[in-house]
């Protein structure tokens, strides 16, 4: 079974433009999101798909593949799609393009939770929440799951609610990378918005209002910083990436970057 990942990267961006492009300590975000992901050994291809000339000139000055999808695009996952459609791939998985700091291993978390599943139709990954303050803070996704593992509802708000610390279980928090099995990608992208999905502006919540389920695996993997959404996100990617590589030797470039 060939496993495809595809990085969606566009230029736009409200808070960040060209973010995939900004400079950290020598290399743009772009190459430190594809340098990580294709440390995966479950990966039989990545590719980086954009909507602009400059990234994806920046990704082939590198050694990485890139291909040009439509601009008008809603969406990350819609991006993935179009690009899915170029590559061979019975597994697509849709690599944040702002994850300069991805544990490999998430990659290959995700893949193994459709490949050990064969009811699976989509994954993603979750992992405990140790503070309260991401509890409480919106950009932070909560899920919950079923015994099996699927997802029964993701939210900004803290769920679930637990009465008491002898009923305690526990709260995860959702770590956007997705999984879909091809034929999936393509019926969900073009599922109607939902009511839920609208409201919570989440867009994983579709599968589950169409009739849909999502595996949702607990994720091993070190969060080493933040995903980068903001100048101040950027700012503190660059200084533990400083940190960390003030620290370590010098490592030879991962093979095909």
């Amino acid at each position: 079974m060939k496993i495809l990942g595809v990085i969606p990267a566009r230029y736009a961006s409200t808070r960040l433009p060209g973010k995939p492009l900004a400079d950290i300590r020598g290399k743009t975000l772009i190459r430190r999101v594809y340098e990580r992901a294709v440390l995966s050994p479950l990966l039989d291809r990545l590719v980086v798909a954009t909507d602009d000339e400059r990234i994806l000139e920046e990704v082939r000055s590198f050694g990485g593949e890139a291909v040009l999808t439509s601009p008008d695009h809603p969406n990350g996952t819609c991006r993935v799609a179009e690009a899915a459609e170029k590559y061979e791939g019975d597994i697509v998985l849709n690599i944040q393009g702002d994850e300069p700091l991805l544990d490999p291993l998430m990659v290959d978390e995700v893949a193994q939770a459709l490949l050990g599943d064969d009811s699976a139709l989509s994954a993603t990954l979750c992992a405990p929440i140790t503070e309260r303050a991401m509890l409480d803070d919106p950009s932070v996704v909560k899920v919950v799951r079923d015994l099996r593992g699927f997802a029964l509802y993701f939210s900004r708000y803290p769920i679930p609610y637990i009465r008491s610390d002898a009923d305690a279980v526990p709260v995860y928090e959702h770590i956007g990378i997705y999984g879909f099995r091809r034929d999936f990608l393509h019926r969900y992208v073009s599922l109607a918005p939902t009511p839920l999905s609208l409201a919570e502006s989440l867009e994983q919540l579709k599968i589950m209002e169409h009739g849909y389920s999502m595996k949702v695996a607990v994720s091993r993997a070190e969060r080493r910083g933040p995903s980068v959404d903001t100048p101040e996100d950027l700012e503190a990617v660059r200084r533990i990436v400083c940190s960390s590589e003030a620290k370590s030797p010098a490592r030879p470039a991962a093979k095909g970057v």
